[in-house]
């Protein structure tokens, strides 16, 4: 089970209302397989947290877990234990910018 939280305007344009997402994968989760299937769940995600043909993270996301930036981590690595077992959430994050 992992557990995903998302920015407010990433739930709303998926018609989330819960603060968190759960998602039943099969073998060890990597950022790859849960971006997936959060896309699959939520097929209006598609684009607007990865890049449609590069599904290169888009300038404005960030990741995080257990207090680690994974933005610039490999999609394919393995999530921390605690993020994989869902005592940690997997933190999908809308960057701040401006001046």
């Amino acid at each position: 089970m992992i557990r995903v939280r998302l920015p407010n305007h990433l739930r709303t344009l998926a018609g989330i209302t819960d603060r968190e997402v759960v998602l039943d994968l099969d073998g060890r989760p990597t950022q790859r397989t849960v971006l997936d299937a959060l896309e699959a769940r939520y097929p209006v995600l598609r684009g607007a947290v990865r890049d449609r043909e590069t599904q290169q993270r888009r300038a404005f996301i960030r990741f995080f877990a257990c207090e680690q930036d994974l933005s610039h981590e490999s999609p394919d690595s393995p999530l921390p234990p605690e993020v994989a077992a869902g005592a940690e959430p997997y933190l999908i994050v809308g960057a701040m910018a401006g001046g």
